[in-house]
């Protein structure tokens, strides 16, 4: 599958409405698109998802490794592979867009804001693509797609500063039905504010798609994995968490699970009955914004009384935050939660962490052997006010965890974090083979 990067100059370029407009303008072609993001994002995802049709992939060297990227990319379906960078094209120590490009050896198309720009455009996509060779990194950058850019003069004099190794791909054009509603944590899920089809048609319209399509590039092969083990299914009945207030969730760990175990799927603020299962995985989300329904469902109490018998709970972010006893929102409200873990959570208006994370497990727990260490990416708006005797489950090696320490909540035989995983790190496996047995 061939593919290439839209990589920003920086945040705020625009970098989701140009991957959706381009996206659009491929469909438009008559190619099959399979988007995916660079980091680890789970919101911009959600945008590609309402308007391809397909699960984003998620691509992010600390999460997954490279070649655990590499093969995530290649389980993508499609003509065509359109990867949304973060940030800017360089930003970032454990995954840049830039080292994301380079492990898969595909071209980077960088998206500039040309609002108030022509000739600066020119110098500024000069100076992205001088400094791949200045720090030695194998990044080829092949052109440009001008971001809030007007027609006529404005789109011509961009064009002709461009120098000849940089092609023009086209413009996105400034429109208010381009503009993405954003709250904390980012922008709104794809399912609540997808642009509208004909404002991204139109702005289809001004890029090129032959050429993003002729410039797009087969990646360098993925390695299989080492772990044959990870491949076996286990006799296991998993309930996920899915709604709304836990949306947070990368489709590679939903194929993992499905793969290795049997799923269902429950909406703990619909009030639904807690499955019958033998292990429960709480994705994040915004629980913060669902705590009254999360409170009156009986879902959360329900599956407290669950845990509290042994049955086994993995939380993510959100779900650590609804595993607690309860939630008070900025507003201060306070919500009763399921009370499976010793902890009392409050919502902030600036976060509190963000950064990838790496966590060395302190003895045997649900996502990790005694000594191990996993990888994960952190990014909330709450604290945990945490009981002066709770088990934790991993010193924080990079991040911030719960108390800047540690994360992992322990209790009963379950587990929450701050910290969300991907399935390259070998996590849900070992869920999977503390709560089931090896199917013969």
């Amino acid at each position: 599958m061939n593919g290439f990067v839209l990589g920003g100059v920086s945040s705020g370029a625009g970098k989701t409405v140009a991957a959706l407009s381009a996206i659009q303008a491929l469909e438009d072609a008559g190619y099959t698109v399979q988007p995916a993001k660079a980091g680890p994002d789970f919101i911009d995802p959600s945008h590609h998802e309402a308007l391809a049709g397909r699960p984003s992939r998620t691509l992010d060297l600390w999460l997954e490794g490279r070649e655990g990227l590499r093969r995530n990319y290649a389980r993508g379906e499609g003509d065509l592979c359109v990867v949304e960078g973060a940030m800017g094209l360089y930003d970032g120590d454990g995954s840049s867009t830039a080292m994301v490009a380079e492990a898969l050896d595909v071209p980077v198309v960088l998206v500039v804001d040309a609002g108030a720009g022509m000739e600066s455009v020119a110098a500024t996509a000069l100076g992205f693509r001088a400094y791949a060779d200045r720090i030695g990194r194998d990044i080829d950058v092949a052109g440009i797609v001008a971001q809030r850019a007007h027609g006529g003069r404005h789109e011509r004099g961009i064009r002709d500063a461009l120098p000849e190794e940089l092609e023009y791909f086209g413009r996105v054009p400034p429109a208010d039905d381009l503009e993405i509603p954003d709250r904390h944590l980012g922008l709104e899920m794809g399912e609540e504010a997808a642009l509208p089809r004909e404002a991204l048609r139109e702005a289809a319209e001004t890029l090129e798609a032959e050429r993003l399509a002729a410039v797009a590039r087969e990646p360098v092969p993925a390695e299989p994995a080492n772990d044959r083990a990870a491949s076996d299914s286990v006799d296991a009945r998993i309930a996920v968490a899915s709604d709304s207030a836990f949306c947070f969730r990368y489709p590679a760990t939903i194929e993992r699970l499905n793969e290795r175990a049997d799923l269902a799927t429950f909406s703990p603020v619909a009030g639904d009955p807690v499955p019958d299962c033998d292990g429960v995985y709480l994705p994040g989300g915004y629980p913060e914004l669902h705590a009254g329904a999360l409170e009156d469902g009986g879902t959360l109490a329900e599956l407290g009384e669950r845990a509290s018998e042994g049955l086994p709970v993995f939380g993510e972010c959100g779900g650590l935050m609804a595993m607690s006893r309860s939630l008070t929102t900025a507003e201060g409200e306070r919500a009763e939660m399921a009370g499976i873990l010793p902890a009392d959570v409050t919502m902030h208006d600036r976060y509190r962490a963000l950064d990838h994370v790496e966590l060395e497990a302190l003895e045997e727990t649900l996502t990790a052997r005694a000594g191990e260490s996993i990888r994960g990416h952190e990014f909330h708006y709450s604290s945990a006010d945490v009981d002066a005797d709770a088990r934790f489950a991993f010193e924080t090696v990079r991040g911030d965890g719960i108390d800047g320490e540690r994360d992992g909540l322990r209790e009963h035989e379950s587990l929450g974090t701050y910290a969300h995983v991907h399935p390259e790190s070998g996590a849900f496996d070992r869920f999977l083979e503390r709560i089931g047995n090896p199917r013969s």
